[in-house]
């Protein structure tokens, strides 16, 4: 195997890592969009899941550039993440305020991940931009759900 085919092999493994971690926050904020009665909750939960949606698109599109085929579902840790968030949400009564809490955990989660990828310095500049503006949108929804935290409590 060359030295490019395993370095674009390496790279689409970390870029689908990203991609399912976003198919489970997606699914993750639609079921969170489901379990409050809040309307500027709900509101925010659903531009989440299209944000998280759009950068799915956004990781596909740079793994098939690359010749490497893109996952195209969720992972069985963010099954788990999910279920935990749906159990919780059940016997909370839609406690607004923890799911929101179990959000801003999963972002914190996503920032670590995409930050853990950047640190390679040998990626192609135009998957660069795309993790740095994912990476700078979920500091951002992360700081937003902090403010909703206020709100809601």
């Amino acid at each position: 195997m060359s030295k490019k085919m395993k370095y674009s092999e390496e790279i689409s493994n970390k870029l689908n890592n990203l991609l399912v971690k976003n198919y489970d926050a997606e699914k993750g904020y639609t079921n969170a969009m489901k379990n409050v009665e809040n309307p500027n909750l709900k509101m925010f939960f659903k531009r989440r899941a299209t944000e998280r949606s759009q950068f799915a698109k956004e990781l596909r599109t740079e793994i098939l550039q690359y010749g490497e085929l893109p996952e195209e579902s969720g992972s069985l840790k963010g099954a788990a993440h999910r279920g935990w968030m749906n159990l919780k949400s059940t016997f909370t009564t839609n406690d607004e305020e923890a799911i929101l809490e179990e959000a801003i955990r999963g972002e914190k989660t996503s920032l670590d991940e995409y930050k853990d990828v950047l640190k390679d310095r040998t990626l192609p500049p135009s998957i660069d931009a795309v993790l740095v503006k994912h990476k700078n949108a979920i500091q951002s929804a992360i700081n937003t759900e902090k403010v909703q935290e206020e709100l809601v409590s």
